[in-house]
């Protein structure tokens, strides 16, 4: 008998939901969120394992290289299709959410979502430290910039470097200001030398990445954005064209279709939400920063005929694009000729 196995996972406990051929529930129980306790427990059933499917999430990847190392035929589940699906439950429990997952799986009702390679991941873990880092720094901009204000004394448009220096200037002389705000910049300078030392990695591994380095070869991307693109994709070759990108990390326009009504609204956001904010701003560097490419001459004429947004989402997808056919191909952007896109 084929057996189709839900799990709901949580931090420390899974919820397991054991559905047969026949869509009948076999078994339902509660395991620690380990594999080896996970993949025992699976061993023990009568029957044979057909799936095991969970939907993608923090502890997700570890469970799923787990079970597959354990010689489970294991499925991570798109999140945003697994909770639509639950949603029309009436009443939601963690035990509810397995049947859900399993009932789903029986149906091949359900979108697979690609695991990471050990490396991904670990170059993610590094890209998020950085951006954790510089976003408290900027968290405490903010607050000295607020502390001050509520005093009149208004920082105004300043680099980074002169920034502890006009907040010394506006607390001086006020030792109750200057006791506030003397920890929260002590804080700050420490986040920026880590902040800078982070980044020094950050560009070092790119440098020694042989795809990272091609990709850079487009103007607009560096060494965050090439490590992203990297991470996020992780094995090319599971897209079968490169502009199948494009509505993977959702730069595409959204549709509503019902009947007569037929509605094109702004982009879908399905994907990775750090990729797509990567592609952006290599977007924004190219359009104002970027020297003069055949690329950056299609947005600008792109942008006269539609807008400047619209420009510059359309831009971010066809980097996107490029960046994977100069993965595949093993080539180097070429700043006067367009590729062939297959």
């Amino acid at each position: 008998m084929r057996l189709f196995i839900g799990l709901d996972v949580s931090l420390d406990k899974t919820a397991i939901c054991v559905i047969s051929e026949h869509g009948e529930i076999i078994r339902e129980a509660e395991a620690a969120s380990e594999p080896e306790v996970l993949s025992r427990w699976l061993a023990e059933l009568d029957g044979r394992v057909a799936v095991v499917g969970l939907e993608a999430g923090p502890l997700s990847q570890w469970l799923h290289r787990g079970l597959m190392e354990a010689g489970l035929d294991a499925v991570l589940m798109e999140t945003r299709q697994v909770k639509g699906a639950l949603n029309a439950m009436p009443i939601k429990t963690d035990r509810r959410d397995a049947e859900g997952i399993a009932r789903l799986l029986h149906l091949g009702w359900f979108r697979p979502v690609h695991c990471k390679s050990v490396s991904a991941q670990e170059t993610r873990a590094v890209l998020g430290a950085r951006k954790a880092i510089q976003q408290n720094m900027i968290a405490l901009e903010m607050s000295l910039r607020g502390l001050l204000r509520n005093f009149g004394l208004k920082v105004g448009a300043i680099s980074r470097g002169r920034f502890e220096v006009r907040i010394r200037e506006l607390a001086d002389g006020n030792p109750m200001l200057e006791t506030a705000t003397a920890p929260m910049l002590r804080a700050r300078e420490t986040l920026r030398q880590e902040l800078a030392t982070l980044e020094k990695h950050v560009r070092q591994f790119a440098q020694d990445d042989p795809v990272c380095r091609r990709l850079m070869t487009m103007p607009g991307v560096g060494a965050v954005v090439a490590l992203t693109f990297r991470a996020a994709v992780d094995d090319p070759t599971r897209f079968r064209s490169s502009k199948r990108i494009g509505p993977w990390v959702g730069l595409t326009p959204s549709r509503n279709q019902s009947g007569e009504r037929d509605v094109s609204g702004g982009i879908t956001k399905a994907g990775d939400v750090n990729l797509r904010r990567a592609l952006c701003q290599a977007a924004t560097v190219m359009m104002n920063r970027g020297r003069s490419t055949w690329l950056r001459t299609w947005g600008a004429q792109l942008a006269q005929r539609r807008g400047r947004k619209i420009a510059m989402v359309a831009l971010a997808r066809r980097i996107a694009v490029i960046l994977h056919r100069i993965w595949i191909d093993g080539s180097v952007f070429q700043p006067d000729a367009a590729p062939k896109m297959i």
